[in-house]
């Protein structure tokens, strides 16, 4: 099947030249329905598109999201050792078995980088009114379970925060390759930390209808939480997307985690070779325990702030679908995360999702 491919990509344990011949053929072949079908999503986020330099200036992710798998762990065409892995990792779900009907299983790899930084990019000391600088580079390992209007999704962050995270050498080159100045406060980010986030979300088609034609809206509610040395919350929202031909999936997110909402359920118009083109506006809010890149380190004294318990993101944008492709345009706003910040923050998004 063509889900065989997913231990190809992690490791070629056999023969190179069988290894990949193999995943050539089942990468190259295009699925014929969404259950079969591999889905790499991109995601760019970056205030420059709102005309800012600071806070959360950056984000980039890239996930790739497996055709369905039998089971997490007894599936015997999942290679043994990721099998293992699979055991000790979704011991730590807190929801295993969520859905009652049949639902497909899907294995999800995640790599992402995310940098903030205060306002003033020439002061080369600490200003305590100001957030820390601070990067967060990490491997994600996921499980989706869903039904056609259910979603569950199980993630495990590892990484470093810090210089380790390599921000502060993405955003110099950018900005050299772009022309800014660069940020000179670098030296005080956060020091070196491993970093670990323990995710959960629960996402629910709560209504789906048609207006005319294939004019239709529906309504995503969802519910999760993060646990973790990186960020300790919970949160909840809901989106609402009205257009035409709307794809079969769960909506369109922001690069936050559990966001991979992207991959085709059944019916969906890519695998018809139709196109779509829809508006959404969502909003998250979060309960926030623990916020590394405001609370500074774990372990040791670094840069911090007194944060708020409350945060709110809000947006709006457009997506369209056509030929296995989904490209989503969107504006954020986030409310207030520290006492002395100066009001809330824009930011821009962008992300690009394929089937195949």
């Amino acid at each position: 099947m063509r889900y065989a491919a997913l231990p190809l990509l992690l490791s070629l344990t056999a023969s190179p030249v069988f290894a990949e011949e193999r995943l050539a053929e089942d990468l190259l072949t295009p699925a014929e329905k969404p259950s079969d079908a591999w889905t790499l999503n991109l995601y760019l986020e970056n205030d420059l598109f709102t005309d800012t330099d600071q806070q959360y200036t950056n984000g980039v992710r890239a996930s790739w999201v497996s055709p369905e798998v039998g089971n997490f762990i007894d599936d015997p065409q999942i290679p043994e050792w990721v099998r293992d892995a699979n055991h000790w990792l979704t011991q730590l779900d807190p929801e295993p078995a969520p859905f009652e009907d049949d639902p497909r299983h899907h294995l999800i790899v995640t790599l992402g980088q995310e940098m903030y930084t205060p306002k003033d990019k020439e002061r080369t000391s600490v200003d305590p009114d100001d957030r820390p600088y601070a990067g967060w580079l990490y491997l994600g390992f996921g499980y989706h379970t869903q039904t056609r209007h259910k979603l569950k999704s199980f993630q495990v962050n590892l990484g470093m925060i810090g210089p380790w995270s390599l921000a502060e050498e993405s955003q110099n080159f950018i900005h050299d390759l772009r022309g800014f100045d660069r940020f000179e406060g670098w030296d005080n980010q956060l020091h070196n930390e491993p970093g670990i986030q323990l995710l959960y979300e629960r996402k629910q088609r709560l209504f789906q209808g048609g207006i005319i034609d294939n004019i239709q809206h529906d309504f995503i509610g969802h519910i999760g939480g993060s646990l973790g040395n990186v960020a300790t919350y919970v949160n909840t929202g809901a989106e609402y997307r009205i257009g035409y031909q709307l794809p079969q999936d769960f909506g369109t997110s922001a690069l936050r985690p559990g966001g991979d909402n992207s991959t085709p359920g059944s019916g969906d118009p890519r695998f018809h070779d139709q196109w779509g083109v829809h508006a959404f506006v969502s909003i998250d809010g979060r309960w926030v325990l623990r916020d590394i890149f405001l609370d500074g380190n774990t372990f040791r004294d670094s840069h911090s702030v007194n944060k708020r318990p409350f945060v709110a993101d809000a947006a709006w944008g457009v997506a369209a679908t056509y030929d296995r492709w989904k490209l989503s345009l969107a504006r954020y706003y986030r409310t207030q995360q520290f006492d002395k910040q100066d009001g809330g923050h824009k930011f821009g998004s962008i992300a690009l999702s394929y089937s195949f």
